[in-house]
């Protein structure tokens, strides 16, 4: 159980480091370009079918703020 829950906190990071990356332009080639596309390899399987379900709003993806309440639900019924 402990394991699951660093695993949920490391993803939780990972995440919102998704979000803060996504607040800037990345050139292709760079190293903060291959982070960034590491980053978005990890998170894309749980963002992508949450974006499917949630519109944006105007031009703002909520889905990260969904994960987040999602990632706490869990991890709150597991007792992290």
């Amino acid at each position: 159980m402990r394991v699951l829950c660093q695993l949920l906190n490391l993803y939780f990071i990972i995440l919102f480091a998704r979000v803060i990356l996504s607040w800037f332009p990345m050139q292709p080639g760079t190293a903060m370009a291959s982070i960034a596309s590491i980053i978005y390899q990890i998170t894309e399987p749980v963002m992508g079918p949450v974006r499917r379900i949630i519109p944006t709003v105007g031009m703002i993806d909520i889905s990260p703020i969904v994960v987040f309440f999602g990632l706490r639900i869990i991890q709150g019924a597991i007792g992290c």
